[in-house]
């Protein structure tokens, strides 16, 4: 079930659900630059600046979670005991259909991302070698057709 989950006090437990899909998606990232930017996203208080919505399981736990911005998926992180079992579509079709959301970044060197989106139906319309923060992690600018 998709809940929104705009609430501050409910931010510790996205904020594990990120930790813990970064850490088994973002294989290029070190350790060092995980926690930079779990620093970044607390002292930016990055999840009050995004529309979020979490997916939650049977037992009423969050699993996953999208983080919407005008027409654009900002965020969409799954634990990683819950990938693979079509959350990720199910939160990415609610965007597209109940947000109204056409585009999406995403770090190019995630390619179960990549290949996600593009069977999405979103395809790659711009190629940034920088990631927002200036790291050489390139992103890719994708819009669906």
């Amino acid at each position: 079930m998709i809940k929104e989950s705009n609430n501050p006090e409910e931010h510790p437990v996205l904020l594990a659900i990120w930790e813990a899909s970064v850490r088994a998606s973002h294989d290029f990232l070190t350790e060092e630059k995980i926690l930079e930017i779990k620093q970044i996203i607390l002292e930016g208080n990055i999840f009050s600046h995004v529309d979020l919505h979490a997916f939650h399981n049977e037992k009423g736990e969050k699993v996953g979670f999208l983080g919407l911005s005008h027409y654009k998926i900002e965020m969409l992180f799954i634990h990683p005991d819950y990938q693979g079992m079509g959350i990720g579509k199910q939160l990415t079709e609610f965007a597209i259909s109940e947000k109204k959301i056409t585009r999406v970044d995403v770090n190019e060197q995630n390619l179960r991302a990549v290949r996600f989106y593009k069977k999405m139906g979103f395809q790659v319309i711009k190629r940034n070698p920088l990631d927002s923060q200036g790291n050489p992690f390139p992103i890719l600018e994708m819009e669906i057709s």
